[in-house]
């Protein structure tokens, strides 16, 4: 892992410069997913299943890509009960969070006008839900986070699409959760011709108006493309934690942490930053034994190596100035005192505060969301939530009186900006 000392904020620069190497959007997949696009809007399901047979399942035909329900119900006979049941309290506690997001339509009165906004939900949403290595590490996690809020929201039609498993068929956990969710529409296709086949619609597959859910850079890049052909929640990177730790933490506690996001993809960052300089090298000591059993030891190695530093920072200013200048999807305040630091935290996805809160409690159970800004977007976006399956209409009501009192002021401003017809057509309701 990379070593930085910073005792002053010039020297953050360094520090800047490396992190914005970090770099994930090439022209040359781009060019493949506008290839992949192009195709699924003028063939529909021909150019899917052609990517489906040629990418994920050789023997998939279009028969099988709709789920049918009696599959969907079937599911729950080949998950373990006590699986079940650990997932429907996930999903209870992630739906009480996500509960008090809700927000109501509101109206204000005046003496000569009447205005407010109506919330209405999305109609239609498609959650693009990773299959993992090829289906075989399904990511129930992110059905429930993506499902979860657009269910509170009141959307009405929620479609599921998760790349098949080379038999064709979907995990069955991934089924058995949406399940429990009651989803009842899911598609077994995956990557960019997923996402459109959600945005165009084919004839098998229905037209969505939002696409949700993180995937790999071909389905960040044709939801990058598509956005405004279809809304969408976010452009998700890999994954990343930064953790601001002090003396009081367990070293191979704060290992662990950091291992846990380098083992999801090479370009996962994970950067631990204190003002001790003896817990950064246990905790380099820690990562060395944990690696030496971990099933995926080359992905998490790879990760540790290019995106992953140790950081010393002269004082807590200089370590929060910098974790706001990473603005991390995770960060975790492994501090005697983490509530006294919270308040100063300006952008980050989520932040787990205490020696007893690693970011895997709220990734599957805990309650908030873990669909996050990631690349440092969370200086100005947040989290998947609610809110995100709200559309807001404003309504407005005047009366006469309202146009005699301020016509002159709404027709002015017209005319500073050039719109004469603007003007004028205030300026109508005076006349008799």
């Amino acid at each position: 892992m990379l070593r930085f000392d910073i005792f002053k904020r010039e020297e953050i620069e360094a520090f800047k410069k490396w992190i914005n190497k970090r770099t994930f959007l090439e022209e040359k997949v781009e060019n493949e997913v506008k290839e992949i696009i192009k195709r699924v809007k003028e063939e529909g399901d021909r150019a899917v299943l052609e990517y489906s047979q040629k990418f994920d399942s050789p023997d998939i035909t279009l028969s099988h890509i709709r789920v049918g329900p009696e599959k969907i119900k079937d599911s729950i006979k080949h998950v373990p009960a006590e699986d079940l049941k650990i997932i429907k309290e996930a999903i209870e506690r992630i739906t009480e969070f996500h509960k008090r997001q809700k927000e109501g339509s509101w109206i204000e009165t005046g003496d000569d006008f009447v205005a407010g906004q109506i919330i209405r939900p999305m109609e239609r949403v498609g959650l693009y839900v990773p299959g993992g290595q090829k289906g075989e590490t399904p990511l129930i996690s992110t059905l429930i986070m993506s499902a979860v809020p657009a269910k509170v929201a009141g959307v009405s039609k929620i479609v599921v699409v998760s790349p098949p498993r080379k038999d064709g068929t979907i995990n069955p956990y991934i089924l058995a959760t949406a399940n429990l969710l009651e989803i009842e529409e899911i598609y077994a296709i995956g990557s960019a011709w997923a996402i459109a086949a959600l945005a165009y619609g084919t004839e098998t597959v229905p037209k969505v108006d939002m696409v949700v859910g993180p995937g790999n850079i071909y389905v960040t890049v044709a939801k990058k493309i598509l956005f405004g052909e279809i809304g969408i929640d976010m452009l998700a990177g890999p994954s990343e934690i930064a953790i601001l730790a002090d003396k009081t933490s367990n070293p191979s506690w704060i290992a662990s942490d950091l291992i846990s996001q380098a083992e999801h993809d090479p370009l996962a960052s994970s950067i631990l930053i204190s003002l001790d300089k003896e817990l950064l090298d246990s905790v380099e000591k820690e990562i060395e034994k944990i690696l030496k059993d971990l099933p995926k030891k080359d992905i998490a190695q790879k990760s540790l190596n290019e995106w992953g530093a140790l950081v010393y920072v002269q004082d807590l200013d200089l370590g929060v100035e910098l974790v706001n200048l990473i603005a991390p999807e995770h960060l975790e305040l492994c501090l005697e005192d983490p509530w006294s630091v919270l308040n100063r935290i300006n952008s980050a996805g989520t932040v787990f505060l205490g020696h007893y809160t690693p970011e895997p409690v709220g990734d599957y159970f805990a309650g908030p969301n873990h669909i996050l800004p990631t690349s440092g977007t969370a200086r100005f976006s947040s989290g998947l939530c609610v809110k995100d399956f709200y559309k807001r209409i404003n309504f407005l009501s005047t009366n006469s009186n309202f146009i005699k009192n301020h016509a002159f002021k709404i027709a002015r401003l017209a005319r500073i900006e050039r719109l004469e017809a603007h003007a004028r057509s205030v300026e109508r309701r005076l006349e008799k």
